[in-house]
């Protein structure tokens, strides 16, 4: 009896305090629109990402051009020439899965030149959003966009503005 009374104390203390916290919401995509560095970094990365992906290309195109010059000649060569050719073409595959690793794999080059243009972005929307946050005592600020699960939200609690204000982005 003491244990459910006890129970019910702190969930009636829990609500009350739950009831005195303040949320903002945030749109991070809106955020990211807005801010022209963000939109050059962007275009920067999908140009590098095309040229990166066009030498994976060729060497793969290469490779499969190999395969199918070794298909047609493959009546004529012997044992040894056959075995050679096909450690080429092998070769190549490999050429081409490693340059492909190299550029877009997890950690990758595409990942490191991402990190470097828009870590600096993605640093100063945090302080500006922290600084809002600490500023107007809100507990906890939600990006409305990552979110999937915030089926209504009041706009007089979105910020994105603010934010955009604080780093100096005229909305």
């Amino acid at each position: 009896m003491k244990k459910s009374v006890l129970l019910v104390i702190l969930m009636f203390c829990a609500c009350l305090g739950a009831n005195a916290q303040k949320y903002a919401l945030i749109d991070m995509e809106y955020i990211l629109k807005n801010i022209p560095a963000y939109e050059r970094a962007n275009e920067q990365l999908n140009q590098i990402s095309k040229k990166w992906q066009s030498e994976v290309e060729a060497l793969s195109v290469e490779a499969q051009t190999m395969y199918k010059n070794y298909q047609s000649e493959s009546v004529f060569l012997s044992d040894e020439q056959k075995t050679q050719k096909e450690e080429e073409i092998i070769a190549k595959e490999r050429e081409a899965a490693e340059l492909r690793r190299k550029y877009f794999g997890p950690d990758g080059e595409l990942f490191k030149k991402r990190e470097s243009l828009l870590a600096p972005i993605q640093d100063e929307i945090y302080n500006a959003v922290k600084d809002i946050a600490e500023q107007k005592s809100y507990s906890m600020v939600i990006d409305r966009a990552s979110a999937s699960d915030i089926i209504y939200a009041s706009p007089r609690i979105d910020i994105s503005n603010e934010v955009l204000s604080k780093l100096g982005y005229s909305n």
